[in-house]
């Protein structure tokens, strides 16, 4: 705190400022720190309000051992100065009476005399009070239930009676009556008792989150997997980091390691390793204890002991060592508990819960499923799983001659021959064969560069890959083979073309970044590079000699390969017949020396060059005849590619259906090859672009995220981080809210992500997308802390003010729902700052409209002049579009303006300008049509227009003959479901005459 509060005004401010901070830490020392301001003042109301909020930071911090004194304190004040306790501070006072009986059952330490003592007091202050004892009796059963003799009776002592004001809520007294069901082994009645907080009907700070955690497990054993899933998703967001719900994050682990999901939950101790700090509770950090030692024993069983763990802090842990670590500490508090209460119960659960038995081999829990083979670093995984690698030749001898000729044919297998090699070159003791054929060490050693160079070229890492190309054809010039030093340092010369500018893409835009934000600037230095890069590369094609007809033909690629660049770059109609004349003596070199291999290859890069140029019919033309040749004459490994080629056409025809079908044929044929080699990855991409394109967005999410596995298996992390957003773009715009976060939360805790290593604006946007998901969730406070960190950071980037346009007007919005609307409007301001700088209409229109609503509505007549403040805003907005000639995507932007002039007068009980701007809207609508698409607006308008008409202004007969008017014309126009609203209004309208 940097200054203490001098008056009790701030002493105020700063307890209600701490009060919305999370619990933890943070929150307790600054409420400590105002317990000592508050004892300078002579009041005692503010060192009561101070003590107050200091309790509730020890009890929801998970420090039961300071509760209790500080409520000593505060039961010293209620009893020398009860007049210092208004209504609501006494109820407060024996309400707390609970929070000690809690914090002293969380202490071992605590004998059972002492907690049974506390009881006493409060029964006997209850009774002096003339208060109702049901919660009185519920703290009994609560002890009964810990100790674990007489649960049965302290059980109906308690549920029999009748609730009074200082009862828990509905929805933690109903997660009691569960959890006695539960314990007793009735799933099925603790489901029954459960259902009204799990369907979301009741509610508290803890609840769901806390029944959800206990009731996973039920719901597998009831076949209830689909909700299980559904609520371990919602549950755990409530639950995770929380002090106070350490023993709620150790059940979310017990059901990942009970449901085949290891990986996810060692992600998930990963994210709560702040709870082995922080839970000062003994109660609860044996239940958060148990529920890691269940997974750790699962996954230690799997055999992957050996695995990096986050544990206690100050070492570094494995798999093995946390689990022997753990086990130890929560056997020793199990018998603690034990002890102090003279039973068994504690050890006993603890067992049970141990020694419980997967329920499930696998549930997909979420979007981004992982493995335990995935937890540990480890080398790029080339091919997918489901295909049988090559069997590999033992003699070292043969297996280098085998890697070669496969190269030298093109043909992907090469790529796991020179993976055993590079394996055996590099381990301890390697001895080089002393044959001829095999030839130096020196040249092994360039094959080796220059396959890893091909592979980082394949991940867009040229800079790497241009400097290993450049150190394989100096190894090959020390093995005395000109021939491939020639081929490697070409190779280098288009790596080299082809390292970018720095690239993003803007976050507000809703896509993953694909090239640079001022792209058109960096054109003509791309261009210029690639076209030195070719001349180069026909000058050492001149100077090369001894070139074997594959070499020479691989050359002849790179050359047509580097101007085919060139013409993607700068789309220039004067470049495309240079790729052409290249691309053909490709072909007639090849084909004069059957090179198979590079025979596709150029009808690959002459599709591609007329797809580039836009001359779709050519390309397809000649992707069919490429299709053709390959069926027929081979190699195989092309068809994959060719296939994702032409179904990349349809798409551009508009044919989803046909690119559909080339693209699951692709996948089909890919399966036999390296995922790599025929870039699966982006097979499985373009494969979701054609099923959202059907109508088929579920099946789209399944690829977006098989794309995205393939390229972490190919260590591409950014292209893998793109397709994880889009999945979570799509899985919110399908409203699966909680499987967006899971995965986003598990993308954003990836070390190299929350450090923006793969690119700052991707990470915004990951984080914008979370932010976006956490509103739709119904989590306004996370959602807006996070727009409000976003519009901070965004106000910087000045090469994208769209962005933060976009971000900004939305933080707006959000503050409005929080009904902050000075803030709102400040927010707004910024937005349309920077709208200015660089336009974003519609987003910025409908974020104002929305500001206008929601002030109108919070604040009816007296929030009219901000709401048409900003809908004057929406209006320049919408002029400023109709000016630049752009069309709205959704509703028009000055019809829809119309409609919010109306809804906002009408909140503001200004009916007659309400129906003016109606009527405006009306018209700027104009009459639907058959095949119009607003039929749906122009009958709200009418519906809206009719209410405030017949209702508000009572004239009914114009507002009848309106409605009559408007269902006779949809109904002959066969908008009948459109037609509903109407005449129920119509309907209304007659009755009340």
């Amino acid at each position: 705190m940097p200054t203490a509060p001098q008056t009790t005004d701030e002493l105020y401010e700063a307890l209600q400022a701490n009060q919305r901070r999370p619990y933890g830490r943070t929150r307790t020392v600054t409420a400590e720190e105002l317990v000592d301001a508050a004892e300078r003042f002579e009041e005692t109301l503010p060192l009561v309000r101070a003590l107050l909020e200091l309790q509730e930071a020890y009890t929801y911090g998970s420090e039961p051992r300071k509760s209790p004194v500080v409520f000593a304190r505060l039961l010293t004040l209620f009893d020398e100065q009860p007049d210092a306790f208004d209504e609501n501070l006494r109820h407060l006072v024996f309400w707390r009476f609970k929070w000690v009986a809690a914090a002293l059952r969380a202490l071992p330490e605590i004998p059972l005399t002492s907690l049974r003592q506390w009881l006493t007091e409060m029964r006997e202050r209850y009774e002096k009070a003339g208060l109702g004892l049901q919660p009185y009796y519920g703290q009994a059963y609560r002890l009964a239930a810990h100790v674990g003799e007489d649960e049965a009776l302290a059980f109906e002592l308690w549920a029999g009676r009748t609730r009074t004001r200082l009862s828990d809520c509905e929805a933690c007294e109903i997660g009691e009556r569960a959890l006695y069901h539960l314990a007793a082994g009735d799933d099925e009645r603790a489901l029954g008792t459960w259902e009204p907080v799990l369907a979301g009907k009741e509610s508290c700070q803890e609840e769901p989150a806390r029944s959800i955690a206990h009731a996973l497990l039920p719901l597998l054993r009831a076949g209830h997997t689909d909700r299980a899933r559904e609520s371990h998703l919602a549950g755990y967001r409530g639950c995770r980091r929380n002090p106070s719900m350490p023993g709620e994050v150790g059940r979310h682990l017990e059901f990942c390691a009970l449901t085949g999901n290891e990986a996810r939950g060692l992600e998930l101790l990963a994210e709560n390793r702040n709870l082995f700090d922080e839970v000062d509770s003994p109660l609860e950090l044996l239940d958060f204890l148990t529920g890691v030692e269940v997974l750790l024993r699962r996954v230690e069983q799997l055999g992957h002991g050996e695995l990096p763990a986050a544990g206690f802090p100050g070492r570094t842990w494995t798999v093995g060592g946390l689990r022997a670590e753990v086990h130890g500490r929560a056997d020793d508090l199990a018998a603690r508990f034990d002890a102090r209460n003279g039973t068994t119960a504690h050890t006993e659960r603890r067992t049970t819960r141990l020694d419980r038995a997967p329920l499930l081999e696998a549930l997909e829990l979420t979007l981004r499923t992982r493995h335990l083979d995935e937890v540990a670093p480890a080398a790029p995984v080339v091919a997918p799983a489901a295909r049988t690698a090559p069997d590999l030749p033992e003699p070292l001898p043969e297996l280098i001659a085998r890697a070669r000729a496969l190269d030298e044919r093109g043909d992907p297998d090469a790529r796991a021959c020179w993976t055993e090699l590079r394996t055996r070159v590099t381990a301890r003791g390697y001895t080089h064969p002393d044959e001829p054929a095999v030839g130096p060490l020196a040249r092994l050693r360039a094959d080796l560069l220059a396959d890893e160079a091909s592979r980082l070229g394949e991940r867009d890492d040229f800079t790497g890959a241009a400097a290993l190309y450049e150190e394989a054809a100096g190894l090959y010039d020390d093995a005395g083979t000109p021939a491939h030093a020639a081929l490697a340092r070409a190779h280098a010369l288009l790596a080299t073309a082809e390292i970018p500018p720095r690239t993003s893409a803007p976050a507000g835009s809703g896509t993953t970044p694909q090239g640079p934000a001022d792209g058109a600037d960096d054109t003509p230095a791309e261009v210029a590079a690639l076209t030195a890069a070719h001349a180069a590369m026909v000058r050492l094609h001149a100077e090369s000699s001894g070139l074997a007809p594959y070499q020479e033909a691989r050359l002849l690629r790179l050359r047509a390969t580097a101007l085919g660049l060139r013409l993607q770059a700068s789309g220039s109609d004067g470049h495309v017949a240079a790729v052409l004349d290249e691309v053909g003596l490709l072909h007639d070199f090849a084909t004069r020396h059957d090179v198979p291999g590079q025979i596709a290859g150029a009808l690959i890069l002459r599709a591609s060059t007329f797809a580039i140029s836009g001359d779709l019919p050519a390309a397809v033309a000649e992707t069919d005849a490429l299709l053709d040749r390959l069926n027929a004459h081979g190699p195989a490994w092309h068809l994959p590619r060719a296939l994702g080629l032409r179904a990349r056409l349809r798409l551009g025809a508009q044919d989803a259906e046909g690119a559909h079908a080339d693209l699951g044929e692709a996948l089909r044929l890919a399966a036999d090859w390296p995922a790599d080699a025929v870039d699966t990855a982006r097979l499985h991409g373009d494969l979701a672009e054609a099923c959202l394109r059907l109508g088929r967005p579920d099946e789209a999410l399944r690829h977006l995220t098989r794309s995205a596995e393939l390229n972490l298996r190919r260590g591409d992390r950014f292209d893998a981080y793109c397709a994880y957003s889009n999945a979570a773009t799509l899985s919110l715009d399908l409203g699966r809210v909680e499987d967006c976060i899971a995965l986003l939360d598990s993308l954003l805790a990836e070390p190299d992500v929350a450090a923006g290593e793969p690119d700052d604006r991707l990470v915004a946007q990951l984080r914008l997308t979370r932010a976006r998901a956490l509103r739709a969730g119904e989590d306004l406070k996370a959602a807006t802390a996070e727009f409000l960190t976003l519009a901070a950071e965004s106000a910087g980037w000045d090469d994208d003010p769209g962005s933060h346009a976009v971000i900004a007007a939305e933080t707006a919005v959000l503050l409005a729902e929080a009904e902050e609307f000075g803030r709102a409007r400040e927010a707004a301001d910024q937005a349309l700052a920077a709208h200015a700088r660089d336009p974003r209409h519609e987003s910025l229109s409908n974020c104002l409209r929305e500001l206008a609503r929601l002030q109108a509505r919070q604040q009816g007549a007296d929030g009219l002049a901000g709401a048409l403040a900003f809908l004057a805003d929406a209006g320049r907005v919408a002029d400023g579009a109709r000016a630049a000639g752009y069309e709205a995507h959704g509703r028009s932007l000055d019809s829809a303006l119309a409609y919010e002039y109306g809804r906002v007068h009408a909140y503001a009980d200004a009916y007659e300008e309400a129906l003016a701007a109606l009527e405006k809207a009306l018209a700027l609508l104009g009459e639907p049509g058959p095949d119009s698409d607003r039929a749906d607006e122009w009958a709200e308008c009418v519906r809206f227009a009719a209410a405030i008409e017949g209702i508000y202004l009572e004239r009914p007969a114009p507002a009848l003959a309106r409605l009559d008017a408007a269902v006779s014309r949809l109904t002959a126009l066969g908008h009948t479901d459109e037609t509903e609203p109407l005449t129920s209004l119509a309907d209304r309208l007659r009755d009340e005459e």
